[in-house]
């Protein structure tokens, strides 16, 4: 005697995705625990964006770069983030049992939610967190209009 069993194409799927989740952790956590395998990895710094009444503000977390390290530019309202953290030159055979710190080319692009004076732009750095003010075009400025009650 047979018995028929319904086919559910989505379990095979979560099975298959439950795989591949297992062969990317395996490949991941040993590099991360043996500095050979380890290559540069790609990073990008986390930012905050806000705007003002007056201007849209980045803070951007660079921690362990100097302010010769970064290139800040517009194009389009798109302001991008540009620098490199250098791995230490002199490194003796260590024993990691972690290794996160990335080093490597970095680039970060954000779209800025308004129009803005790129021109009028000031940029600080300071403590591992790199601020840009940048002030908005007038047409983007919040217009209030009273109206007189009746």
């Amino acid at each position: 005697m047979t018995s028929i069993m319904r086919w559910d194409p989505f379990a095979e799927l979560a099975s298959f995705r439950e795989a591949m989740n297992r062969l990317f952790e395996d490949v991941f956590s040993r590099r991360s625990l043996v500095p050979e395998l380890s290559t540069e990895t790609v990073w990008a710094p986390a930012v905050d964006v806000y705007e003002t009444d007056d201007e849209v503000v980045v803070k951007a977390m660079l921690p362990g770069l100097k302010k010769e390290d970064l290139e800040v530019t517009f194009s389009d309202d798109i302001l991008t983030i540009k620098g490199e953290t250098k791995r230490e030159t002199e490194t003796k055979k260590r024993n990691y049992y972690h290794k996160e710190l990335a080093y490597g080319q970095f680039a970060r692009s954000i779209a800025l939610p308004v129009t803005v004076k790129p021109d009028e732009a000031k940029a600080e750095f300071k403590d591992g967190i790199l601020e840009v003010h940048i002030p908005k075009a007038e047409e983007a400025k919040p217009k209030v209009h009273k109206l007189e009650i009746k």
